[in-house]
């Protein structure tokens, strides 16, 4: 039997300050026969908070390497997968919704993303875009489409569509949408065009923020981080004092504000706390209530400069997960997403690529984040201290719900 292969390509940028140059698609845009129609979302609430960052922690445990710096956007890899579950039927709908959200379904999904990814701050100096498309093979004999799936991604996702010949020009063109699409930091996503793909689909998140108090050259010295091998590395440490602070027990941290709607967080493990025991102890209210629970205390804050870039096949940690169904071709059923006289779809790959950067401006992805003057009666209270000089988690926040962006671990600079 052929394979019809859906492969899912997700793109996470945490970028400040790059200029991209788009490039022309010449795939046959199949929005001209689409009009997105006007829809509700939902209030975001408990539910879908708690959801999110159940989702969220358990991915990010799963594709970590140990001894690696890590970085995974779960809201990018949660944008494509819930549009793919909308041409999933059956046992593999139900086995995606229940890790996506749990006991939420996902017409109800649908609308909470809607509304949370059209919430986000956009402003000059603190933005979140979002880009998602939907690459379909032009061969009638091989593939029918089913519009009401395009319908609902551009509904609620704001799906671009296209059919191409899945040949030469198809892979510059998605290469060319990619690049586009993440400012021009992600060159290419894919070498090639694989001869059973049927269709792609494709999730972009650029992050682009400054610091709301930006580093002076002052602030910024040489210092000594100790990576996970326990190897001494000479780098710039950004000193600040930050205003909220974190302690879950076993670990401490802080959170740094950018320009407007977005934070840094930092989590650096007790001493006597493994990166991997601390990892392994993160659940997802756990870490929505850490960060209800800073405390306004003055925080004496060192980051180190630090960038990488991080690529991942998800299949492994979605099917630890329980999503197994989508990835076998005999027991798939995406047959709301399209038929192929070739085979049932089923995805092949999840491919998640990202790539950050921070310094003394902002945050070209991130990285941990994260003295009161006593009247004469009160004993001196001494400031908190977080110094990032080994390894730590750190996320990139949404301010109006806490919820991780993005989520990595940096293990060595």
């Amino acid at each position: 039997m052929l394979k019809s292969i859906i492969v899912l390509l997700l793109i996470a940028v945490i970028v400040m300050g790059l200029a991209g140059c788009a490039l022309p698609v010449k795939a046959n845009d199949l929005m001209d026969e689409i009009s997105p129609n006007s829809v509700d979302g939902k209030t975001l609430d408990t539910s879908y908070a708690v959801s999110m960052a159940d989702f969220s922690i358990k991915l990010f445990k799963k594709s970590i390497m140990e001894k690696e710096n890590s970085l995974i956007s779960p809201f990018s890899v949660m944008l494509a997968l819930a549009m793919t579950a909308n041409g999933a039927e059956g046992e593999t709908l139900a086995q995606m919704e229940s890790l996506l959200s749990g006991d939420i379904l996902l017409s109800e999904l649908n609308e909470y993303l809607y509304s949370y990814a059209y919430g986000f701050s956009d402003t000059n100096k603190a933005k979140l875009k979002i880009a998602n498309s939907i690459w379909f093979r032009d061969e009638k004999d091989r593939l029918q489409v089913n519009v009401d799936f395009l319908q609902i991604n551009a509904d609620y996702y704001g799906a671009a569509a296209y059919k191409s010949a899945f040949d030469a020009q198809a892979l510059k063109d998605i290469n060319g949408w990619v690049r586009s699409n993440t400012d021009g930091m992600i060159e290419r996503i894919i070498d090639d065009i694989d001869k059973n793909a049927m269709l792609y689909l494709i999730n972009a998140v650029t992050f682009d923020a400054e610091w709301k108090d930006i580093y002076t050259d002052s602030a910024v010295h040489e210092g000594v981080f100790t990576n996970i091998l326990g190897e001494a590395q000479t780098v710039d440490f950004m000193h600040s004092q930050e205003s909220k602070y974190l302690d879950d027990g076993k670990a401490t941290g802080f959170i740094r504000p950018y320009a407007r709607g977005y934070s840094f967080v930092a989590l650096l493990p007790n001493e006597d706390v493994s990166m991997e025991e601390y990892i392994d102890s993160l659940a997802g209210k756990g870490f929505l209530d850490t960060l209800a629970n800073a405390s306004r205390d003055k925080v004496i804050v060192s980051i180190p400069k630090f960038g990488y870039e991080y690529n991942i096949t998800m299949n492994d940690a979605l099917k630890a997960l329980g999503m197994t169904d989508a990835f076998d071709v005999h027991m798939a059923n995406f047959n709301k997403m399209g038929t192929s006289p070739e085979g049932p779809l089923y995805i092949s790959e999840v491919l998640h690529k990202t790539f950050i950067a921070v310094d003394e401006r902002g945050t070209r992805a991130g990285a941990a984040t994260a003295v009161v003057a006593p009247s004469t009666a009160l004993q001196l209270e001494l400031p908190k201290i977080v110094h990032l000089e080994r390894p730590f988690v750190y996320a990139i926040i949404d301010d109006a719900t806490n919820l991780p962006i993005f989520i990595g671990t940096v293990m060595s600079v």
